[in-house]
Order: structure tokens, then C-alpha cells, then sequence
């Protein structure tokens, strides 16, 4: 039985944890809740036992944690030993992300950023969509793992290139769904029938994954359970406007668009699911009422 490495087991990597056991590995799991991790059917340990695994995937919040859980005091830069490789499945800043793997190869050690999209269900399902960067042998040892939780592996190039991919896509799927949003709450106080006008926008120009996927759920009042909470995409637009303001490109839709999302954090919904951000803007109504 193969062993595999896991630091965090919250909403996507609880989830991974578990196609992961269910493929037959053997998972090491370091969360801050040992119950969380347990609950995967994984063995809960500390960072230095998930350490001693020759492959370790990170699943955390933001490239802060990622910095703790890697070069901070007792992380697994303290215990790893030449030849671990650590991919990171965060929705991560590509700036840390390159420090990282320059500093992990002073210790003969490979850093693999691998953002993930798909959302929970893929993580569920074991068919999330894997954006990678870094050196092409340590994406060639890690694939195995990758490919027992994916659908596809998209190499995009060297160390930071996963995760400058993974913050493009994200500031579209914020963009999208507020925009949507927005627009959908027009039509409905013009009028128009919520079922019917999304129905019109999908089968027309406007239509995008959020109106396909994640509208006939805000529409139907159905919560998602489990989705990227609004915290986290907020967190997601800003690690894009980081990117832009590196590469020197415009960032005034995506500047507008955080704002929309930590208006909803002020009014309360920073824990709930991205879609809430809907409700946000409509004064904590559902869409279909005013």
C-alpha cells in the first residue's frame, strides 16, 4: 500500500483524503482537528510523521499557512529528509509559491504547485481538473497521486505557473458570479421570472459555468454545503490582484468585483458559501424576492 502525505482536510482536502483512501493509499493526515482528519478514514499523525511520506499534498487556506506549514518552526523543512515531494493543492500567491520551491531545493527537496478547480463535488468524486507547475520529473513523481484524484492534469510550466493559472480562473469565477448575480437581481425586480430569465441567459451570450452550475442552485434556494465560502474567494480575487499588479495589467474589474465580496463579509457572510454573496446583495433576500 502506497503512502501519501496530507496536511489539511478541510473542505477540498478532507475530501481528496477520502478518494485517496478509497484507492487503496495509505493516508497520513495532519489537521488541526484530528477528528476531521480521522473522519476521512485517514490516520491522523503530526507534521512529522506526514513528513517521513514521499509524497505530501498541502490543502490550506492561504500561502500563509503554506509558509508555516513548510519552513516554520517544526515544519516539514525541519523533518523532511532529500527527496520528499510536497504539492500544493492550495489556491496559492505564485510569488510565495517560487520562493518556496527555490528554498525546498536547497534541501533536495521538490515543490509541485498544483491548484485545483472543480470545486467539492469534484473533490468528492475524485475528478477535480489539476493546474500544475514546477520541475517535470517531481510533476512526474507526484502524478500517480494526482491522477487518483482528477480527471485531468494540466502542466502549465515551471514552479508558479500552477498557481498564477489557478488565480486567473478563480477571479473569472468571482467575476461571473457576482456579475450574474447582479444582473439576475435586475431582471427579477424588473419582472421577469427568475426560472425563465436564467434560462434565457443560458441558452444565449451571457451564460458562464457560474450561471450553468452554480445559478439553477441559487435559484432553487438550494445552499451548496460544502462550496468555497466567501472569506475564500475574497482571498482568491486578491491573490489574482497581486499577480496583476506584478505583471503590470489592469485589475479594475477584479478590484471592483473583491469589493462586492467583502461588502458581504461585513454583512455577515464571510463563513457562508460563495453564492450567499447573491443574497448580500439583495439585502439578505433570496433572489426571487425583493
Amino acid at each position: 500500500m502506497e503512502t501519501v502525505g496530507l496536511v489539511g482536510c478541510g473542505n477540498i482536502g478532507g475530501r481528496v483524503a477520502g478518494v485517496l483512501v478509497r484507492g487503496g493509499y495509505r493516508v497520513l493526515a495532519c489537521d488541526a482537528d484530528a477528528e476531521r482528519a480521522a473522519a476521512t478514514g485517514a490516520e491522523p499523525v503530526e507534521l512529522a510523521a506526514v513528513a517521513a511520506a514521499p509524497v505530501v499534498l498541502l490543502s490550506l487556506p492561504s500561502s500563509r499557512e503554506v509558509e508555516a506549514v513548510v519552513e516554520g518552526p517544526d515544519g516539514l523543512l525541519t523533518y523532511a529528509a532529500a527527496g520528499l515531494t510536497i504539492v500544493d493543492l492550495t489556491t496559492a500567491d505564485p510569488a510565495s509559491t517560487r520562493r518556496l520551491h527555490a528554498r525546498c531545493v536547497e534541501q533536495g527537496i521538490a515543490f509541485v504547485d498544483a491548484g485545483v478547480t472543480g470545486g467539492a463535488a469534484a473533490a468528492e468524486q475524485g475528478t477535480l481538473v489539476v493546474l500544475v507547475g514546477g520541475d517535470a520529473a517531481a510533476i512526474e513523481t507526484a502524478r500517480p497521486v494526482l491522477e487518483a484524484i482528477s480527471s485531468q492534469i494540466l502542466v502549465m510550466g515551471p514552479s508558479g505557473a500552477g498557481h498564477a493559472t489557478k488565480a486567473v480562473n478563480n477571479v473569472l469565477n468571482a467575476v461571473t458570479l457576482a456579475a450574474t448575480g447582479e444582473a439576475m437581481l435586475a431582471g427579477v425586480a424588473a419582472g421577469l421570472d427568475p426560472v425563465r430569465l436564467l434560462e434565457a441567459i443560458n441558452a444565449g451570450s451571457g451564460g458562464s459555468w457560474a450561471s450553468a452550475n452554480r445559478f439553477p442552485k441559487i435559484v432553487a434556494g438550494d445552499e451548496m454545503a460544502g462550496g468555497l465560502s466567501v472569506a475564500l474567494m475574497a482571498k482568491d480575487v486578491d491573490v489574482f490582484l497581486r499577480l496583476a499588479e506584478e505583471a503590470g495589467t489592469p485589475t479594475q474589474i477584479a478590484e471592483a468585483c473583491v469589493a462586492t465580496y467583502r461588502a458581504a463579509i461585513e454583512a455577515g457572510y464571510g463563513d457562508e458559501v460563495a453564492n450567499a454573496v447573491v443574497a448580500a446583495m439583495n439585502g439578505g433576500l433570496p433572489l426571487h424576492e425583493r
